[in-house]
Formats: structure tokens, C-alpha cells, sequence
């Protein structure tokens, strides 16, 4: 029980290894990144996430050196690195080609690295030994890159960047090319040996389940800005925006006016002629103000009956339903159009599904299942 919990973030003592200090970006007209400030700490596995031409990728080129901020500074390990030319940065860059010498076997795409460093024979053997063995291809050591699978090339890229030890290496959508199963498999390998060795990574995704399975914590970037930072489940519970609740797994989002009826409990109205809703919300609304409420659909109870004792109950109809295994999405049109999306569990090991289409039913959730926002 006595394990100290990973969170150097939340630790005012705590020395970052980079920091982004009021960074600007242009190229030309177009600013990419825009007076961003950010801290990532040692051993940290940090994900930059968000949609093509966000500014993910400047960020990770700008670490490598293959960028200078336009202003501001960005530090590793507290010392300005724009001097520092990328070679003799303790920086490394993961490619998503992979880019591995097609003529070299694995174990000298491995060592060619080190090579280039002088490292002298047998610690170089040594040290290819052991990234052969961390990312487990020691029996493909004598195979080119065309005679391994592409996962296993991707653990060849790693196990090359990794051989020199770096303080830091960036990863730009590794898992791209690989298929769902694979990059499943391989985001709990990338974890294992993140963990093994060390090394804090950054890795750039607009997968957002892949960032919110390996990272600790995530930064979830729009055009050229940080929307919100923080570890997986609180942006998946407590998201600071609507774009960061829309981009994280699926949320229903109900616009409306919210109203205070007592401490931290608001009434929201949300269209004519219906009953209004309740919801629970630290953050301090003035009456009347516009605001979204965010419910995921595991939070949503569906039934037949109008259920007695909930905080919030709308009725309508079963307008479609995914099916996947073990859950089951329906969603609800209720009178106007509106669709809400309900999730349950399939316990049972049948295809007796309880609700079909176009059946009445009512979705109910309690008032602290949403999340309160104001933009």
C-alpha cells in the first residue's frame, strides 16, 4: 500500500526537466504556437494532444531543435536549449516513418548510434544486448527491417532511440501505421518500457484513447494554445471546456441557462415547454447565464418506467442503438429532435436486448453526473 503516487506536478518542489516559458511560434503570418507556458517533469510519459495543425508538432520540433521559438524560451534540465544544436541535445526524436537503415540488420540498427559516439566495443555490444532485450527482439537481431513485422519495426525505432540513454525522447505519432489490435498491444509495451528505463517521453497524438492510455498527463491543444493539462481522468471528469469534454470519449452536452437554487446547485432551462434540469456545480454562475452541461452516457439511466426519485427525467424513443459486446449505446430523440445517448452494461449472456427501437423510454441521471461549463 505504501507506494508513492506518480504526481511531481502537484509537488511545489518539484524541478521540471522542460519548461516553456511564454513561447511563441510564427511562420510568417501564422502564428503555431501562441505564448504557451508549460512544465513537464522527469520520468514523466506526457502526451500533447489535439487535431491536425494545433501546434503538437512544432512543440516536439522545437525540444528536438529542429525549430527556435520565435519568443520565449524553452529549458531542459534548467538550461536554455536554443543554443544547443540538436545533435548534442539529450534529446531524442522518434519518427513515425521509423526511418531504420533497410541494409542494416537490427542489431546494427541499434548500434548505429553508438558507433557514431565512439562508445568502445563491448559496453556497445552490451548496451545493444540490452535494448534487444527490453524491447524483446533478441531473436530478430540478425534480420533486416523488410523481414520483421511492422510492429517489430517499431520496436527496432525505439530500442535505437533509446540506446543512447536520452533524458528525453519525443514521439511523433508512433503507433500511426500500425493497426488497432497492434497499437493496442504496443501502447502497453511503450508504458512498460517508458517505465523501465526511465526516460521521460512526450509523444504527439490526435488519438485521444491512445493518450489517455499511456500518459500521465495530457495537454490537450487548439490552434496554438493549451485548452486544459491534466492527468487522463480528470479530463475525462472535470473537463475545463466544451471542446475538451466533446474531444475526450463521448459526451452528451446540453445547452441551456443556469439559475442558482441553493449552494452549488443550479437549475438549468433548456428550451420551451420543458421541465428544467438540476444540476450540482462548484463553479459560481450568475443567474440566467448561458452554460453547457456535459454527461457522459454511462452516467444516463435508461427505463420503461419513469423512475420516482431522480434528479433529472426526459422522456423519448430508442432512435438507434450500437451494440458493442459488453455495452450497449441507445440513443434517445426525445420530442424536439434532440438526441441523448444512454450506455448500460450487458450482463447478460444473451441477445435479449430490454429496450428496441422506436420504444418509449425515459433517461434519467442524477445532479451531479454532468459537468457544469460556461464555454
Amino acid at each position: 500500500m505504501g507506494t508513492k503516487v506518480f504526481a511531481p506536478w502537484d509537488d511545489p518542489n518539484a524541478k521540471p526537466l522542460i519548461q516553456f516559458r511564454n513561447v511563441t511560434k510564427r511562420f510568417g503570418e501564422f502564428t503555431a504556437i501562441d505564448d504557451l507556458t508549460l512544465d513537464i517533469f522527469e520520468r514523466e510519459f506526457f502526451a500533447l494532444l489535439g487535431p491536425s495543425g494545433c501546434g503538437k508538432t512544432t512543440m516536439m520540433r522545437m525540444l528536438a531543435g529542429f525549430e527556435k521559438p520565435t519568443e520565449g524560451q524553452i529549458l531542459l534540465a534548467g538550461q536554455d536549449i536554443d543554443p544547443i544544436p540538436p545533435n548534442k541535445r539529450a534529446v531524442n526524436m522518434m519518427f513515425q516513418s521509423y526511418a531504420l537503415f533497410p541494409h542494416l540488420t537490427v542489431y546494427e540498427n541499434i548500434a548505429f548510434g553508438l558507433r557514431r559516439g565512439n562508445m568502445p566495443k563491448h559496453d556497445l555490444h552490451d548496451r545493444v544486448q540490452e535494448m534487444l532485450r527490453l524491447t524483446r527482439l533478441e531473436k530478430f537481431a540478425g534480420r533486416k527491417p523488410h523481414q520483421i513485422s511492422g510492429g517489430q519495426r517499431q520496436r527496432v525505432a525505439l530500442a535505437r532511440s533509446l540506446a543512447k540513454a536520452p533524458k528525453l525522447l519525443l514521439l511523433d505519432e508512433p503507433l500511426g501505421a500500425l493497426d488497432k489490435k497492434l497499437r493496442q498491444d504496443t501502447q502497453f509495451e511503450l508504458m512498460d518500457i517508458q517505465e523501465k528505463t526511465g526516460t521521460t517521453f512526450v509523444i504527439v497524438t490526435h488519438d485521444q484513447e491512445e493518450a489517455m492510455t499511456v500518459a500521465s498527463r495530457v495537454a490537450v491543444m487548439n490552434d496554438g494554445k493549451l485548452v486544459q493539462v491534466a492527468t487522463p481522468d480528470r479530463l475525462y471528469e472535470t473537463p475545463n471546456s466544451v471542446y475538451v469534454a466533446d474531444f475526450i470519449g463521448d459526451v452528451n452536452i446540453i445547452e441551456g441557462h443556469a439559475t442558482a437554487t441553493g449552494e452549488e446547485t443550479y437549475r438549468i432551462d433548456w428550451g420551451e415547454g420543458r421541465e428544467p434540469l438540476t444540476a450540482k456545480s462548484a463553479q459560481p454562475f450568475s443567474a440566467g447565464q448561458a452554460c453547457h452541461l456535459a454527461i457522459r452516457p454511462e452516467k444516463v439511466t435508461i427505463t420503461a418506467e419513469r423512475p420516482t426519485d431522480a434528479d433529472n427525467a426526459v422522456q423519448g424513443r430508442v432512435h438507434d442503438i450500437a451494440y458493442l459486446g459488453n455495452l450497449s449505446t441507445y440513443h434517445v430523440e426525445l420530442p424536439d429532435g434532440t438526441i441523448i445517448k444512454a450506455q448500460s452494461a450487458n450482463t447478460r449472456r444473451i441477445a435479449r436486448r430490454s429496450f428496441t427501437w422506436e420504444d418509449t423510454v425515459w433517461l434519467s441521471w442524477t445532479a451531479t453526473a454532468g459537468v457544469l461549463l460556461a464555454e
